[in-house]
Formats: C-alpha cells, sequence, structure tokens
C-alpha cells in the first residue's frame, strides 16, 4: 500500500479512536465494541511502528484515557495512571512473560498476581496522615476529574484509614488506585427503578458507574449504590510498604479498602494460562462484569526496575477475554440518525440469548462494515456481545445463506428528513446535511447557543430539548424569534430567567461571522476553519457561492473541508435558515484579510491550557488565528508559546520540559498589541 493510503488510513484511525474516547469517556456513550476498539487501536500502534513519520504527538496511542469532562475541576496525578496493553491468547501471555524475563534478566520463572479486570471507572484516592483529601477519574493518565464529593459517596471507600496491624501507622500520604463499579443486582434495580419512571434503561453496569461517577449532584451518585475495589498505589510515604503486589494488596485490606477476593498469586506463567481460562468459564457466577484478567509481576522491585514503555508498563498485562456470541436471524437492516447526523445502520434480529441477556437488535457501525463483511438481510449471522457493550454483527454464517439476497445499499436521503446524505469517498460514515434535520436538532441548538458558538447564557442541555420538543424551535434561527410569552410557557421557566435568555439572545447577534459559522455545526468546521473561512471570504454570502476550488485556497482547507462546506449551503433548507438568520440581525459578515499570513502572530504556533483570566480559550483562539497565528492542540518543538492560565495541566509541564516561552493572558495581548 501507497504511503499516501497509509497516512489516510492512520488518520481515520485516530479520528474514530478519538470519537471513541469522547463518547465512551465523556459522554458515557459507548457506540463501538471493546473488540472493535482493540483492534483499531492495535492496527494504528502497527502502522505506527512500521512507519514512525505516520505518528503524531496527539495520536490516541499515546494516550490513556479521555477528555475530562467539563462540569468538574481538574485532578492532577502525582504519579500517571498507565492503561495496560492486551493479550488475547496464551501464545501473547508466554510472550509476555519471555519479555518480563528477558528485560529482567531473569533465567528462571517469574511469579505474577491474576487478578480480575473489572469493569468500571478506574479512580485514584488521595489520603494524607489517613484522611481521604481528594479523589479523581483517570482521565488522560496525568490530569482527571476532581469527583471527591461523588467518591465520599460510595461506601466501600474508607473516609478514613485504619492502622495495618498492632504497632503500625497509617502512611503519612498515599494515593489509592481502584475500580468503581456497580454489583448486577445493583444494576437490575436501578434499571427496574427508572423503566418504571417511563426512563430509559442503562446500557450495561460500566456506564451506569461511569455516570454515577460523573454526577453534579453526590446525591445522585448515593442512588446508584456504586462499589469500590483497590488494586494499587500511586505515591506512597509510608515506614515499611509491601514489597510485592500480593503482599500491597494484604496492606490495602488493612488500611480499610475492599480487595478482590479472587485475585491470586502463582509462581510462573502456567499458573497464570490455568488462572485465565477458569475464570473465562464461570465469569457469570460473579454479581459484577469483568472482561478479563490483569497479570502483574509480584515483586514490586522488579517492576520499578521493568518501568513502562509510552503508556503501558512492562510488568503488567490485560488478557481480554473472548465475545460472548450467538447465531441468529437477520430480519432487517434500519438506519437510525445520531444526534451529529450520522446515518447508524442497526440490525433487526431474531431474538436470541447471548450471556444472559435476549438480544433483538445489534449494531452494524456503518456500510464499509456491512460491505467488507458481507452482511445481508436474510443471513444466518454470528453476533458477539464484547463487554457487554451494544451487541455487534460479526459477519454471515455462508453455509447457510440462501439464495443470492442483494447486497445492502444505505439511502442516499436521510431518513428523517430527507435531506443529501454526505458520504465522501473512503470516509465511513455518512451524515444527514439538513442543519433543521429533527434527529439532530436538539443538539445542534445546543452547539450553536455554547460559549465557543452565539454564547447565548441560559441555552444548555435542558432548555435546547425543551425548546426542540414545544415546537418553538425547529431550526436554531428560530432562537431569535423566541420572546417572553413563549420561554414562560416552558417548563420551569421563570420571568427573570426568561428575560436573561431574550438579552442574550440579543446579544448574541453581534458576534460576527466566525462565531455563526461554528455555531452553525458545519461538518469539519470548527472554531479555528470557521476563524479562516471568516477572514478569507468576509461574509456568509460570499461563502455559500464559493466553489471547491476557491475554498482550498485557504490556509489549512483541504478538499473534506470544502466538499463539506459547499454541500452545506447546496441544502435549501439550509439557505432558508441562514435568510432568517440575516432576517433577525444577525451579523453574518467579517473583516477580510490578506491571504498571507499577515499581522502580530503570522507564523506563530500556539498551546491554550487552563483557564484564563477574561478571554474563554475559543476567544482567545480567535484572536490568535485572526493575527495571524495557530492553534495546536498538543505540545512539541514546533509549538512558539504556550499560553497558560488557572490550573494549567500537563501542557504547561511539558512546555517548561521543552523550554517553549509560556504566556499568561498579559502576555499574550501584550504580542497581540
Amino acid at each position: 500500500m501507497a504511503l499516501s493510503a497509509l497516512s489516510k488510513r492512520a488518520r481515520d484511525l485516530r479520528a474514530t479512536i478519538d470519537d471513541a474516547n469522547y463518547r465512551y469517556h465523556v459522554l458515557d456513550d459507548p457506540q463501538i465494541s471493546d473488540a472493535d476498539y482493540d483492534a483499531m487501536l492495535r492496527e494504528l500502534l502497527d502502522l505506527e511502528l512500521a512507519h514512525p513519520e505516520l505518528a503524531t504527538p496527539d495520536s490516541p496511542t499515546r494516550r490513556v484515557g479521555g477528555t475530562p469532562a467539563a462540569g468538574f475541576p481538574p485532578y492532577v496525578h502525582a504519579r500517571p495512571m498507565l492503561s495496560l496493553a492486551n493479550a488475547f491468547g496464551a501464545d501473547e501471555l508466554r510472550a509476555f512473560d519471555a519479555r518480563v524475563r528477558k528485560l529482567g534478566g531473569i533465567d528462571g520463572d517469574v511469579a505474577y498476581t491474576c487478578e480480575l479486570k473489572i469493569d468500571g471507572l478506574a479512580v485514584s484516592l488521595r489520603y494524607e496522615d489517613g484522611a481521604l483529601t481528594a479523589g479523581g477519574t483517570r482521565g488522560d493518565g496525568s490530569t482527571g476529574e476532581d469527583v471527591t464529593a461523588n467518591l465520599r459517596t460510595i461506601r466501600s471507600i474508607p473516609l478514613a484509614l485504619r492502622a495495618p496491624g498492632a504497632r503500625k501507622k497509617v502512611p503519612r500520604r498515599i494515593d489509592v488506585r481502584g475500580e468503581a463499579y456497580m454489583r448486577k443486582s445493583d444494576f437490575a434495580r436501578l434499571n427496574a427503578g427508572r423503566e418504571e419512571r417511563g426512563e430509559a434503561p442503562f446500557a450495561n453496569p460500566r456506564n451506569a458507574a461511569a455516570g454515577g461517577i460523573r454526577q453534579l449532584d453526590p446525591k445522585a451518585t448515593a442512588e446508584r449504590r456504586l462499589s469500590f475495589y483497590a488494586y494499587a498505589v500511586g505515591e506512597i510515604d509510608a515506614a515499611a510498604p509491601p514489597r510485592s503486589q500480593h503482599e500491597l494488596l494484604a496492606y490495602l485490606k488493612a488500611l480499610g479498602f475492599r480487595v478482590n477476593e479472587h485475585a491470586h498469586a502463582v509462581p510462573s506463567i502456567d499458573g497464570v494460562i490455568d488462572f485465565v481460562a477458569r475464570w473465562e468459564d464461570t465469569r457469570d457466577a460473579l454479581d459484577y462484569e469483568i472482561d478479563g484478567v490483569v497479570i502483574k509481576v509480584d515483586d514490586l522491585a522488579l517492576q520499578a526496575k521493568l518501568g513502562s514503555s509510552g503508556k503501558d508498563p512492562r510488568w503488567a498485562i490485560a488478557f481480554k477475554f473472548r465475545a460472548r456470541e450467538a447465531r441468529t436471524k437477520l430480519l432487517d437492516i434500519t438506519v437510525s440518525v445520531g444526534r451529529t447526523g450520522v446515518l447508524n445502520p442497526n440490525a433487526v434480529l431474531e431474538p436470541v440469548r447471548i450471556g444472559g441477556t435476549t438480544v433483538a437488535n445489534a449494531t452494524l457501525h456503518n456500510l464499509d462494515y456491512i460491505r467488507a463483511n458481507d452482511i445481508r438481510i436474510g443471513d444466518v449471522v454470528t453476533v458477539i456481545r464484547a463487554g457487554d457493550v451494544i451487541p455487534r454483527v460479526v459477519g454471515p454464517v455462508l453455509s447457510e445463506r440462501k439464495g443470492n439476497p442483494p447486497e445492502y445499499a444505505m439511502p442516499s436521503h436521510c431518513p428523517v428528513c430527507g435531506a443529501d446524505v454526505d458520504h465522501p469517498e473512503g470516509e465511513p460514515m455518512a451524515r444527514c446535511t439538513n442543519a433543521s434535520c429533527p434527529a439532530q436538532l436538539v443538539e445542534r441548538v445546543r452547539h450553536f447557543c455554547s460559549r465557543g458558538a452565539m454564547d447565548i447564557e441560559g441555552v444548555g442541555d435542558q432548555l435546547s430539548a425543551s425548546l426542540v420538543d414545544s415546537g418553538l424551535v425547529r431550526d436554531v434561527s428560530d432562537v431569535y424569534a423566541l420572546d417572553v410569552e413563549k420561554l414562560l410557557a416552558l417548563p420551569r421557566m421563570a420571568e427573570k430567567s426568561a428575560s436573561n435568555v431574550l438579552a442574550a439572545i440579543e446579544a448574541s447577534k453581534k458576534r460576527g461571522l466566525a462565531r455563526l459559522l461554528n455555531g452553525l455545526g458545519i461538518r469539519f468546521v470548527g472554531t479555528q476553519n470557521a476563524a479562516i473561512l471568516a477572514g478569507d471570504f468576509g461574509s456568509i454570502d460570499a461563502l455559500a457561492k464559493a466553489t471547491e476550488d476557491e475554498l482550498v485556497r485557504s490556509e489549512g482547507i483541504g478538499v473534506e473541508i470544502a466538499r463539506s462546506v459547499v454541500l452545506f449551503f447546496a441544502q435549501e433548507p439550509n439557505r432558508v435558515m441562514i435568510a432568517r438568520l440575516k432576517k433577525a440581525g444577525v451579523d453574518t459578515r467579517a473583516p477580510l484579510r490578506p491571504r498571507e499570513p499577515a499581522g502580530a502572530l503570522a507564523g506563530k504556533t500556539f498551546v491554550l491550557t487552563g483557564t484564563l483570566p477574561t478571554l474563554t480559550r475559543d476567544e482567545a483562539s480567535e484572536l490568535i488565528v485572526a493575527a495571524g497565528g495557530k492553534i495546536s492542540g498538543s505540545v512539541s518543538k514546533k509549538t512558539d508559546y504556550v499560553v497558560a492560565g488557572d490550573e494549567a495541566g500537563s501542557k504547561l509541564a511539558k512546555a517548561e520540559q521543552l523550554e517553549i516561552p509560556i504566556l499568561e493572558e498579559a502576555g499574550l495581548r501584550a504580542l497581540l498589541d
């Protein structure tokens, strides 16, 4: 395969993995199975190892988890919370053991501790002089979300440590790592209550646990009855710390933590292989979900010697169980439209039991997946539940296919609104191009009113949903037709709140073209590309008339972005919506700028981190781009400046390490002036 094709494949994998990370770790709304995610991550890692020039600083192979969610302050880990490489068979476990012995300089057997891999959310707990002082999620491994108040509601997390033994004292400082999870029995109780109240049930215990930890109200967390198992420490300051992993588990238990009762130390890799085989067959007997076994070198001194490679420790590995599967008939393929306009093909199945659950629907991902696996309506298909996420159709049982059923074709028009579907060649996802599509309207209204777009304070998730559900808003231009009477008809809307919202709507008319373009939700047009297009075309009318050739002349605007912009303005509902925005008095113009980079920051690359005193991150980005600068999401040797505010994270540390100039907001304004 040509290097250009490999480069495109790497970009596609990174984009899909990043989206999966965001949905899993931030939205708690996974759309792909663990097995698919692992396969994509492994393919990307193999590509980058074979072709180092394809690797990027922000590649998901160099990350541990997802982006910290908004709404919580950052939690900075004293030591990174690493993730684990995966093994899928006995041969890979023996290869892991061979690497450990080689790197450790050991001729004989290595002892390991085997721990059940509980399906929940990894968290860290900080204790000082025996008292719980803080707790956070793993996040990106360096910085997570500070969810201390929520973690305090979990009864299996001690608020104060016990002294481990008659003459021993509690550690002066210790970071305890473990898994917050939900038992199957508590999950069944929770879903039964939701169904009684007419609410949608949760997909699985893991999502219910992750969502519970991220509740802004700790009372909501407490209602989920979460549990916790401790399994590791980060930083520890104690008189006589443990010397092995199995001693560490006993030490944590003595401190008052619950540790998994099935953890077991074995003298060699043969014991590991026996352990994983036994638990793969008996996992359904547990009252909590497990998706594998974590294998750790037992000797902590040897762990320290082995160290880590990137995001993975060399002294541990996760053995992943095989997915549960069954065969059934594919009755039909239906298409739903997600909140971002993506068309999702779904399998309608003859109901079948898999792992104790009746499955009647499963994901088919996209048309490329259907075609690559030759899946056709009427086939007997193999269905798996990997990690107990959404069931997935693996492929047909060709020996049972009858006749020659036709290949499946995705609709060329949105099944909800009838607009054209955008499905670029080589792209896995097809999307509805109508900004007024009812299936994605709530998300579009919320985004349009968000701080990075038109900044209409008071219009968040709940009010966006109420405006759409009530029929008051059928596209974002209807926001400007709202009045006090209409708003007061909505639930939980008081007169003062209505007045504040209307004042924010009026103020938003002056945000300018760049903010408007970002708010319209055109595919690939975020803050930076919106600022580029606004400066290069000067008005929304000029942009709407632009051809693909004219668009790609703008720096940073490629063929895919240009095609997306042209297709957006080609849709009649979008043109009508824009005409209504102009009629409402929304500013659709911007000052034209020279095509060549000009201004105080011409050619300079900036990275933003932390919270600035008076500027939002999007406002700072707009000022930098307007002055000829560029915005990057990661710090590298090519970065010219890092702009750091309060609670800056790991990007600040990396900038200091690379000796990159660091600016506060005042310093940025000085450069701009």
